[in-house]
């Protein structure tokens, strides 16, 4: 431990935590801290340290950065600031955090500018604060770039194992990712939390992923800030739609991370999977004693993609026996309380429930105040309940609608007999749905590393249609039959070409719609000259076009380069429908078959692909099979595409074709 008051502090957690290694404090001045024998340097040291906090300031934390790399100790967490996080402020802080990885070479560095980490395993702490947890046997790590979050964490009174909790600072040297990957393969720890303000390494993340996967772990992640947008000049309607943060939420999709929005919902899925690790499915029974109970979780699993089945026979069955003909039998259900405090009656009833059980089952119960109150009867539908779960096997949990609503001992004596307690509806059902969502990820899963190019160093341009559709016909997407026409006449005698009806169209314009600049269905010749006319007022020239008719809808598809220099892949309803309903959703590319099929199917405007109301429905075979093209050869030009936007991608019972498209790019190979 290097440092004054923060290395005084690191040593006073260790000792409250029983840590049965050895410390040794350097201090340049004083002889002991709390009453252990300080050392001047790291060269006095009695040999290489595991690990060190260094809690001085910036320039003296270089110095005593290489003097630990040099003796061999296996690595150092860096609590000074300063460094990159103030290069807006300070010119010499990313110079500063170069010369540190210099000084490291091949130690281990967690930092600059973090509190460091806790073992709750072990007892032991390089943390100079506060913190509320204690020593445990196993349970959950968590990994926050905020040592304030990570500090708020600790404090948790929720009956939650915490294992670790890690700050990772700057990341200068060592990232989140392998963090957690290390983490994990403590067969101690049962699940992992994030907390994300940015992926720097999203190799690294990849790596994690499949950690968690060959070890059957979950991965919960809160990722905030809004990444800026890859150009600022976007021409499609792409990024508009599906916002900056589409990205980060299509990688931890990719990776088969859960994403969760509050530090609450985060806390309770990682409890969920401490015990019960990914959920199987997404069914849910509840058990209360109160209809206003039952309501609540009813239209609360409404809003979600959970779901109440029904009561099998054998449930009604054995609910008839235990509670009589006066309980109107269903799912959720509210037992009343005429068998409350009748351990027999209760058991019975909690068993019949759990015969064909959900995926989880809550008996939602909130106890009284023990400062005022006595909760014996309540103990009894505890007891209840844990001899139903022993007979059924099945998956349990309690569920109290208030936080305040039991004590912290009496939470933790429950999770110690495998029976965690969820707080909060809403936060319990959004894990319970994170839990889902991470098995589900798991089964479909990437294994293709995701597609990072960097541009090249030249200029971009804007293609025409024209010339946009003349890629994608290459690239082998259907295209029209158009012809360029450069007056009125040349206009009539391309439609008598190409057959009526046709469509007239400016060239040279983004968006066509606003400026009256599209003619569709036009059918004679008279047709014809008359929208040529109105277009040659606003365009040197003309496209005309085949006009596809008998569509069954239209889709937005779009290609962009991000922040990050990944692509993500957006599917949504097209054409009129485009900003009217805002139905997107996104991929990041490569994407297989079957993800993008599974991403059409999840917009809201799917049932139009399958056919609506007796409608036919689109050849979804060869709407997959002109976005793969799509993908393939973005791919092989990945290192000049900025956008590509085909809106509307028109869906017939037989083919896909492109009505209208727009690419960005640098100069094509």
């Amino acid at each position: 431990m290097v440092g004054g008051s923060w290395g005084r502090s690191v040593i006073e957690q260790c000792q409250r935590m029983r840590f049965a290694g050895d410390i040794w404090p350097i201090h340049p001045t004083h002889d002991t801290i709390l009453g252990l024998p300080c050392y001047r340097s790291v060269a006095d040291l009695p040999g290489a340290p595991d690990a060190c906090f260094i809690g001085v300031n910036r320039n003296a934390t270089l110095a005593i950065v290489e003097q630990l790399s040099q003796r061999g100790s296996g690595g150092a967490v860096c609590f000074a600031s300063g460094f990159s996080e103030a290069a807006k402020e300070d010119d010499s802080g990313t110079a500063l955090q170069q010369q540190l990885l210099l000084a490291a070479g091949s130690m281990s560095v967690i930092g600059p500018n973090c509190y460091g980490l806790i073992n709750y395993l072990d007892g032991a702490l390089l943390w100079p604060d506060q913190h509320g947890g204690e020593r445990v046997s196993s349970g959950i790590a968590v990994i926050t770039q905020s040592s304030n979050m990570a500090i708020n964490i600790t404090m948790q009174q929720r009956a939650l194992p915490v294992a670790y909790v890690m700050t990772a600072g700057n990341q200068a040297q060592t990232g989140i990712a392998d963090m957690g990957i290390a983490l994990l393969q403590d067969d101690r720890v049962t699940a992992l939390g994030l907390h994300i303000e940015g992926f720097g390494d999203i190799r690294g993340f990849e790596q994690l992923a499949a950690c968690a996967q060959r070890l059957g772990k979950g991965i919960v992640a809160i990722k905030v800030g809004r990444s800026e947008k890859a150009q600022s000049a976007m021409v499609s309607h792409t990024n508009s739609l599906t916002g900056t943060d589409a990205a980060s939420d299509a990688l931890l999709k990719r990776l088969g991370i859960a994403r969760v929005n509050s530090i609450p919902v985060l806390l309770e899925a990682l409890k969920a999977l401490h015990v019960f690790g990914p959920m199987p499915g997404n069914t849910v029974a509840s058990m209360s004693c109160s209809g206003g109970e039952a309501s609540l979780m009813a239209d609360s699993v409404h809003q979600r993609d959970l779901v109440f089945p029904d009561l099998s026979v054998k449930q009604q069955q054995g609910l008839r026996d235990a509670l009589g003909p006066m309980v109107a039998l269903a799912n959720p259900l509210d037992y009343h309380t005429y068998i409350w405090n009748d351990l027999a009656k209760m058991t019975a009833t909690f068993a019949a429930m759990l015969q064909d059980a959900a995926d989880l089952t809550f008996l939602v119960i909130d106890f009284p105040r023990e400062d005022r109150c006595a909760y014996d009867s309540w103990q009894v539908a505890i007891d209840a309940l844990l001899a139903a779960r022993d007979a059924t096997g099945a998956r349990v949990a309690l569920l109290v609608t208030m936080p305040e609503n039991i004590a912290e001992a009496l939470a933790n004596k429950f999770m110690q007999q495998g029976l965690p307690t969820f707080y909060g509806i809403e936060e319990s059902l959004d894990a319970m749905l994170a839990c889902v969502d991470i098995g589900r990820l798991a089964n479909n899963a990437s294994t293709d590393p995701v597609l990072i190019q960097t541009p090249r160093n030249t200029p971009v341009q804007l293609l025409t249609e024209t010339q946009s559709k003349a890629v994608l016909r290459t690239a082998g997407l259907t295209v029209p039959a158009s012809s360029l026409a450069g007056d009125t006449q040349q206009a009539i005698a391309a439609a008598k070409e190409i057959g009526y009806p046709v469509v007239l169209k400016v060239v040279g314009v983004a968006h066509k719609t606003e400026l009256n600049g599209v003619y569709l269905n036009l059918s004679t010749e008279a047709a014809v000259a008359a929208a040529a006319q109105q277009l040659f007022s606003i365009s040197e020239s003309v496209l005309v076009e085949e006009y596809i008719d008998q569509q069954v809808t239209e889709l937005l598809i779009g290609v962009v380069r991000d922040a990050a220099n990944t692509f993500m892949l957006t599917l949504g309803a097209g054409g009129m429908l485009t900003e009217l309903m805002r139905d997107t959703t996104t991929l990041l590319l490569p994407a297989t078959d079957q993800q993008i099929e599974s991403a059409l199917l999840q917009l809201r405007s799917a049932a139009l692909l399958t056919g609506y109301r007796n409608r036919p429905g689109a050849d979804t075979a060869a709407i997959v099979q002109s976005i793969q093209r799509l993908c393939q050869w973005v791919q092989s030009n990945a290192s000049v595409i900025e956008e590509i936007e085909i809106n509307p991608l028109i869906c017939l019972p037989q083919r896909a074709v492109v009505a209208d498209a727009l690419i960005r790019t640098r100069p094509l190979p």
